[in-house]
């Protein structure tokens, strides 16, 4: 799966019985995504939505159902302990929506995973979601999403569905868009996403989001400008805040003179993508990009 999630995605929802959990399981079954399996401790034997069986542990549900992924609605305190037991039960995609997780967690989980085959989204983040295949799995609205060829990355939600809404609005529609979270420690970077949509022959271009705090944004700019050839464009978000004060995420943060979002914007630049000086201008800055390498 080139872009993590497709058809044959068999979807295990950890927190199923919460009223979030619960609401959001519900939201990717009705859009198509194949649902299999629910774990809540405790509530094992009962059926989500009369049809889909829960289960006490992750390992039992993979047993059952040979789910392949999951998305994660426990609670913060809790939550870096269901990743590392979908890890173990062998589940190769995890999906973590939960804020607030501990960064002393998430370092353990970072460490869990290093020799793992395993790709972790989030936490804190909206998820994943092919328009084409009719897959989701995460909490964005999937009314706005329109199957095309353009490839979506970004640390904010919000700004992922301006985005998306921008490039539906084109009539470019998307190729998958994917939320990484905005905490300082997580899974999937903006480089693993870029590297993802280089790769794959269903994107022809792709929009990277960023923010203020960490290196992230330059180390994908990096990558980009030495191998890939499609066209991409970014913004950096966060350009008038004050240093040493956060920002929304956890992670946006400007301290020590590293991660300022002129730094981001020049190394984007350098790189030869087409940097949208507000986020209303993302969609301009796609089609720009795409006219200056002949693909729209």
């Amino acid at each position: 799966m080139s872009l993590l999630i497709d058809q044959n995605t068999r979807l295990l929802v950890q927190g199923i019985t919460g009223s979030a959990g619960a609401f959001h399981a519900k939201n990717c079954m009705d859009y198509g995504t194949n649902l299999v399996a629910g774990v809540t401790p405790g509530k094992g034997g009962q059926l989500f939505e009369g049809k889909v069986p829960i289960f006490d542990t992750v390992r039992e549900a993979k047993a059952a159902t040979d789910c392949n992924a999951t998305m994660i609605f426990v609670p913060p305190p809790f939550a870096a302990d269901a990743i590392m037991a979908a890890a173990d039960a062998g589940i190769k995609l995890i999906v973590c929506i939960t804020e607030g997780i501990p960064v002393q967690d998430m370092q353990k989980v970072k460490v869990f995973l290093k020799d793992k085959d395993v790709t972790l989204i989030g936490p804190n983040c909206p998820g994943i979601i092919n328009p084409t295949a009719k897959c989701k799995i995460g909490i964005m609205p999937a009314y706005i999403h329109k199957p095309g060829r353009i490839g979506i990355v970004s640390r904010s939600g919000t700004l992922t569905y301006e985005a998306v809404w921008q490039v539906s609005s084109l009539g470019l529609g998307q190729s998958a868009c994917i939320g990484i979270g905005g905490d300082p420690v997580h899974g999937m970077t903006h480089l693993d996403a870029a590297k993802l949509f280089a790769e794959d022959p269903n994107t022809d271009a792709f929009i990277l989001i960023g923010e203020i705090g960490g290196d992230e944004e330059e180390a994908a700019a990096a990558w980009i400008k030495e191998n890939c050839k499609k066209p991409v464009a970014a913004f950096i978000a966060g350009a008038t805040a004050p240093k040493g004060r956060r920002m929304g995420h956890a992670g946006a943060i400007v301290a020590g003179g590293k991660g300022t979002a002129a730094a981001k914007q020049e190394a984007l630049r350098d790189a030869g993508i087409v940097v949208a000086a507000t986020p209303g201008e993302m969609g301009k800055a796609l089609v720009k990009a795409m006219q200056a390498k002949g693909a729209l």
